[in-house]
Order: structure tokens, then C-alpha cells, then sequence
């Protein structure tokens, strides 16, 4: 097999990946097994895997917010959620023979090791998938961001950002079937056209520390092998857009 591109990667997930078609809600024992089963894939090539998982399968802060829920504790329960999804993939990659640390921003040490970045990169050294869990720890911080800075604090070669879609576009695909979609995408740009491929914090983290960010369609069987032997799949952000 050819030299892979990317040697340890961090996997963001959004908390809907858990989902299936259910309305976007709750957790899918079946899509998350398939997804456990596309990390395994990953893990068996001698990838170093970590993985981010957001929590709107199971909490949306924002319709708390509307209610008038203080932030803070919007932002918490969020992060117990994220626990929750890391937990349910924990278990699926564990069923499917792969070795598996969940990592706790927050102290929880009954269901989750606490966070400590030499402990994470041991773990990954050894083989172990790592699920950081928690976000970052603090409230007003998205999982994006959480994604961009254990990924730095990790020494990630790259961010991917798993959708389902092939990639970014100037407009939503499903709504505009003249939407262009974007190969390479500096972090400058992004940020200018307000795309929506992480949140204005993690991109500017991201290119704070020359993280390049890779947005792909993680249910097109090919995309993430293609991406790790360093084929043009997905749109890539970077410091240039050339």
C-alpha cells in the first residue's frame, strides 16, 4: 500500500453522525457501529485516530437559550451529552476488537479517564482509539473549537471534519444544485466568506498553529482512504489556497 499522508488524524463527528434518520435525534445502535466500523478501517492501516463527537443528537443548546437557560448551563449539559456519544462509540469499537480510551474534560473518573495530553498520546502510541469527551471543559466553546485545540495540544497531522457531503460549497447542495464546491480553501477564506466549515474560534486556531482542516463525506467508502494516501478528496483548508 502506498505511504500514507496523514499518520495520526482527529476525527470530528458531529453528535446527528449517531443518529441515523431518525429525525436527528437519539442514538442509532446501527449507525454507530458502522461508524465504529469506518474508524476501525482507519485504525488498521497504522493510523493514530482520536474523535470529537458533538452532542445535537442529544441536546441543542440553543432551544434552551430561547427559553432563557443561562448559557453556562446549556453549554455543561451539552458536554455531559458528548460524554454520552463517546461512551456509545467506545462500546461499538470495543465490540469490533478495537482498544479504546474515552477522555474526560470534565472529572468523571467512574465512566471516563481524566484528560491529560502525555496520557492521550501514549494511548494513540499504543494503538488505542482516543474519544475526547467533555469539549474543552469550559462553557462558550463549541466542539469545533474542542476539536481544533486537542488536535493541536495531540500533534495531529490534520483535522478531518467528517459530513455528508463531499466536501464545501459556496451555498447548501441540497438546496442549490448550481452550488459550487471549493477544492482548497485558505483558513482567510473561510473566515471572509463565512462558510460553514467549523466555527470563527477553531478555524482561527487552526490557523493560528498551521493545522490544515479536511471537510469529506465519511460515509463515501473511498473519501477517507483516498484522503490518507494524499489524493485531491474533500475540500482542504489551509494556509493558502493554492
Amino acid at each position: 500500500m502506498a505511504e500514507l499522508k496523514y499518520k495520526r488524524i482527529l476525527l470530528k463527528l458531529s453528535g446527528e453522525a449517531l443518529s441515523g434518520s431518525n429525525g436527528g435525534f437519539g442514538i442509532n445502535v446501527d449507525e454507530v457501529e458502522s461508524v465504529a466500523a469506518r474508524i476501525k478501517e482507519v485504525r488498521d492501516l497504522g493510523v493514530e485516530v482520536a474523535v470529537v463527537i458533538g452532542a445535537g443528537n442529544l441536546w441543542r443548546g440553543k432551544q434552551g437559550l430561547e427559553r432563557g437557560m443561562d448559557r453556562a448551563t446549556a453549554d455543561y449539559m451539552g458536554m455531559l451529552a458528548t460524554v454520552m456519544n463517546a461512551m456509545s462509540l467506545m462500546d461499538a469499537l470495543e465490540r469490533q476488537g478495537v482498544f479504546t480510551r474515552v477522555m474526560s474534560a470534565i472529572e468523571m473518573r467512574a465512566i471516563a479517564e481524566p484528560y491529560i495530553r502525555r496520557r492521550a498520546i501514549r494511548h494513540m502510541e499504543k494503538g488505542r482509539v482516543v474519544i475526547f469527551g467533555a469539549g474543552t471543559g469550559n462553557p462558550y466553546f463549541s466542539t469545533d473549537t474542542a476539536a481544533a485545540l486537542r488536535a493541536t495540544e495531540i500533534d495531529a497531522d490534520v483535522v478531518i471534519k467528517a459530513t455528508k457531503v463531499d466536501g464545501v460549497y459556496d451555498s447548501d447542495p441540497k438546496k442549490n444544485p448550481t452550488a459550487v464546491k471549493f477544492d482548497r480553501l485558505s483558513y482567510i477564506q473561510v473566515l471572509n466568506m463565512r462558510l460553514q466549515v467549523m466555527d470563527s474560534t477553531a478555524i482561527t486556531l487552526c490557523m493560528e498553529n498551521d493545522l490544515p482542516i479536511l471537510v469529506l463525506n465519511l460515509w463515501d467508502s473511498n473519501a477517507l482512504f483516498g484522503a490518507l494516501r494524499g489524493e485531491a478528496v474533500g475540500t482542504l483548508v489551509s494556509g493558502n489556497d493554492t
